[in-house]
């Protein structure tokens, strides 16, 4: 169908990628934004915790980003006039409630650590991963090799496995340790690559939002000059030749000519009476 200036557009998702789409397409289209939740933002998501000096912003979900990697989100707070500042993003690792512990900064904080043969046997295999890792990625391609595999194959001891690798990429993608060891190792490799993260040390610069992120989710939700529907969770996508339907939550069906669909690819899928065999292929894929 063609895009014209009087095309109705839905836009499912109001996370950082459904409203950033709703507020550009709204400059040129009718743009009508469901979220389910009562708010706007989604992983952008800021909450206020008491500290000494009064109010301290956190954010829950989205936390940092670096220049390189992020040109598009760079240049899209720079257009809302949104302030960033330097972050630090060490790795820090606390296990056995505290038994263990180190950072990237303080590699010896713990003393006992100096007389540790497992400890000494981790930074051995760190370096080594972090030399060797890069090295290894073709080879990890076709077919895709776990985690837990490559760490198996190359001979990496269990401490650095367990002390090392495994937590801190856990955390990176919020995903239990069991099922991290599932994750594709070129995956992983890419990643730390693309981010700075093969060294220990001096991991890249990285910049946080001042204020916490519901600084720019605020800015654009101010910017956007469609309507916003929160609490209104869309239950059916069904689509045709001449436009889109969709049914909510209230059981109301509304036509629009287009849809974006910015949520989870699970929840995509679900949305979808009409999926057709390669996107159920592709979006089937997705687990949460």
């Amino acid at each position: 169908m063609t895009w014209t200036p009087q095309s109705r557009i839905a836009v499912i998702g109001a996370g950082a990628a459904g409203l950033s789409a709703a507020w550009l397409l709204s400059q040129r289209y009718e743009v009508t934004l469901f979220e389910g939740d009562g708010r706007v933002g989604g992983h952008a998501n800021t909450v206020e915790a008491p500290g000494k000096k009064g109010p301290v912003s956190v954010d829950t979900g989205f936390i940092v980003y670096n220049e390189p990697n992020y040109p598009n989100f760079t240049a899209l707070l720079k257009h809302l006039g949104v302030e960033s500042r330097p972050a630090d993003m060490a790795l820090s690792v606390s296990l056995d409630d505290g038994d263990f512990e180190y950072s990237s900064g303080a590699l010896f904080a713990q003393a006992s650590n100096l007389f540790s043969a497992r400890y000494w046997a981790m930074l051995r295999d760190v370096g080594r991963f972090y030399r060797q890792g890069p090295k290894d990625l073709a080879s990890l391609e076709a077919p895709l090799t776990s985690l837990e595999d490559y760490l198996a194959t190359k001979g990496y001891c269990q401490a650095f496995r367990d002390d090392h690798l495994l937590p801190q990429a856990a955390a990176i993608w919020s995903t239990p340790l069991g099922a991290i060891r599932d994750y594709p190792a070129a995956a992983l490799i890419r990643f730390f690559q693309n981010h700075g993260m093969m060294s220990v040390f001096g991991r890249g610069k990285w910049r946080t939002v001042s204020g916490g992120s519901k600084a720019y989710v605020a800015k654009l939700a101010a910017a956007f000059t469609g309507e916003i529907r929160t609490g209104v969770r869309v239950s059916a996508v069904r689509r045709d030749l001449f436009g889109v339907d969709i049914r909510d939550s209230t059981g109301r069906t509304e036509r629009f000519d287009q849809v974006v669909i910015a949520t989870h690819g699970d929840t995509a899928l679900s949305l979808l009476d009409d999926a057709n065999h390669e996107e159920r292929r592709l979006l089937s894929a997705f687990k949460y």
